[in-house]
């Protein structure tokens, strides 16, 4: 008689795995204070870091630029406005001599004033625009 195998595949046995010890320190002791205290305050410089510094930063190179650039076209908006009067001035021949000597600067000041008008009309344009979408 021939000695019978068993089947090559043998069905599940349908009881559960033994429980797996509780994650706790078993046979393990707990790492000593001073490395919590240690870790703790790395932790904490980390997320002092991370939440404070770096966003003060960001902001302050915002409004850096923001300063830096308003500077700037403030310079710019005088310069046109004097080389306007100047223009006007100069180029106008007689026109503006004597008793007239004042209507340059009313031109440059309305014309300032037209401008001023126009970047608000835009900014108010572009603000509504962007909060009523």
């Amino acid at each position: 008689m021939e000695p019978t195998t068993p089947p090559a595949s043998t069905p599940p046995s349908s009881t559960p795995p033994p429980a797996s010890p509780s994650p706790t320190f078993q046979g393990r002791r707990p790492p000593p204070l001073p490395q919590l205290v240690t870790e703790l305050r790395d932790l904490l410089v980390q997320y002092f870091r991370e939440q404070t510094l770096l966003p003060l930063q960001k902001l302050g190179r915002y409004i850096g630029f923001g300063v830096l650039g308003s500077l700037l076209l403030g310079f710019g908006v005088v310069f046109v406005g004097m080389s306007g009067l100047r223009a006007l001035q100069e180029e106008t021949g007689d026109t503006f001599s004597g008793d007239w000597s004042w209507v340059p600067y009313l031109i440059m000041f309305v014309a300032l004033l037209f401008g001023a008008g126009l970047v608000w009309v835009a900014r108010t344009a572009r603000r509504a625009e962007k909060e009523y979408g």
